[in-house]
């Protein structure tokens, strides 16, 4: 990511784990500090200007855990995911309030096997 980054001329700037944010998590009922993986402002083909925050995760862990007979690896699974979601929501409305576009991407969406 860092390198598209730095190599696409349309971003105009860049930062990596600069933007936090705040978020309840479900887990403990308390609210603890997301650092964002990246932000990004972006000059799109139209001309517009638009700023993004973006997370990098692994696929798995943006799909709702499948029960497994594992139950100590489900139950990581689940609370990873009960997490990130929380995450994912607070910085959807932080961006909403802020003018930010957020985005989430996994290996499949950056072409990586």
């Amino acid at each position: 990511m860092m390198r598209y980054l730095d190599m696409t001329e349309n971003v105009l700037e860049w930062s990596s784990e600069e933007i936090v944010i705040p978020y309840l998590s479900p887990l403990d009922k308390k609210f603890h500090r997301y650092f964002t993986d990246f932000y990004a402002k972006v000059k799109e083909s139209s001309g517009d200007i638009k700023k993004y925050i973006i997370e990098v995760k692994p696929r798995s862990q943006r799909i709702k855990p499948k029960k497994s007979k594992n139950k100590i690896k489900y139950i990581k699974e689940v609370k990873t995911y009960a997490v990130n979601q929380a995450k994912w929501e607070a910085a959807e409305m932080w961006c909403k309030k802020y003018g930010y576009i957020f985005r989430v991407f996994d290996e499949t969406d950056l072409g990586i096997k």
